[in-house]
């Protein structure tokens, strides 16, 4: 199959140097789009209906952060994860802070769990972890070998996982049992091929289709159930971290991107871009906490 081209579609939705922009997210209880600057400690909301742009900043180096379905966030944070109540308040769900390690991509599954990824800052072989993390706090050790954990996401009936292991250059998928949250039956499912950069943040269409950014690839691919390359935007900057569909409808690819590492950096490196009408998102749950 011939995977399609569009590499003039995008738009910029917010201008911004963030050094690692990660992580979009699409909460429809505010009708926002969040996103992280990892580096920074940022974390950024934008509303496409009125253009405006929130920031806050996190204590710590923050990798991700969902809606919560009773109302303000979860983060995966440098030494594990916190909770952001409605009114602001700071607490920790799971404080287990580990030199060196950091919190970085997470995602939530159909049943509300928090799967949240961690590495080490000198992106040591083997030195991260990929956590399963109920409402109340019970951590799950799913993945003990892992070292750059990136993109999570779910198949559109919640029988497939997927999951990224950047360095490997793989798209791996598991068969994911929604009574009991399980993850099981690792394989995988596309690789990267050398000199087309390497995999980071994923996100799953009402297709089943997976989409992947493509750090020092400048582009975001999709990959059909069955690993089929068939479609690849390509972008004006070479540091692409992740990708979520949001919008009122789910039809908007949302596209973090980053800069750091890159001297000079490309004028939109670090910004938030978007490519209206891509396709059909499907609603993603809130974690249960």
């Amino acid at each position: 199959m011939t995977a399609t081209r569009d590499g003039a579609s995008y738009e910029v939705a917010v201008r911004a140097e963030s050094a690692l922009g990660e992580g979009p997210t699409w909460d429809p209880a505010t009708g926002r789009l969040l996103w992280i600057d990892i580096l920074n400690s940022r974390l950024n909301g934008y509303d496409p209906a009125t253009g405006r742009r929130t920031l806050r900043r996190a204590d710590q180096h923050v990798g991700a952060v969902k809606p919560r379905a009773g109302g303000g966030l979860v983060l995966n944070l440098r030494d594990g994860i916190g909770l952001l109540d409605p009114d602001d308040t700071f607490r920790w769900l799971r404080h287990e802070p580990v030199p060196g390690r950091r919190g970085n991509d997470a995602a939530v599954a159909p049943d509300g769990a928090l799967w949240a990824g961690t590495m080490r800052y000198d992106e040591a072989t083997g030195g991260g972890t990929l956590s399963r993390v109920t409402g109340d706090g019970t951590a799950e050790l799913v993945l003990d070998d892992v070292t750059v954990s990136n993109g999570t996401g779910w198949s559109p009936d919640g029988r497939r996982m997927y999951y990224i292991d950047t360095p490997t250059r793989r798209i791996d998928v598991f068969d994911h049992d929604a009574d009991t949250g399980r993850a099981t039956g690792r394989r995988p499912l596309a690789e990267v091929e050398d000199g087309a950069g390497f995999p980071d943040g994923l996100t799953v269409d009402a297709e089943g289709c997976v989409w992947v950014a493509l750090w020092d690839g400048a582009a975001v691919r999709r990959y059909t159930p069955s690993g089929a390359l068939d479609r690849v935007i390509e972008l004006p900057v070479p540091r692409v971290t992740a990708c979520a569909f949001g919008g009122p409808g789910l039809t908007d690819l949302y596209i973090t991107t980053a800069r750091v590492g890159l001297d000079p950096a490309p004028p939109l490196a670090g910004s938030l871009l978007v490519v209206p009408g891509a396709g059909e998102g499907v609603a993603q749950p809130a974690f249960a906490g």
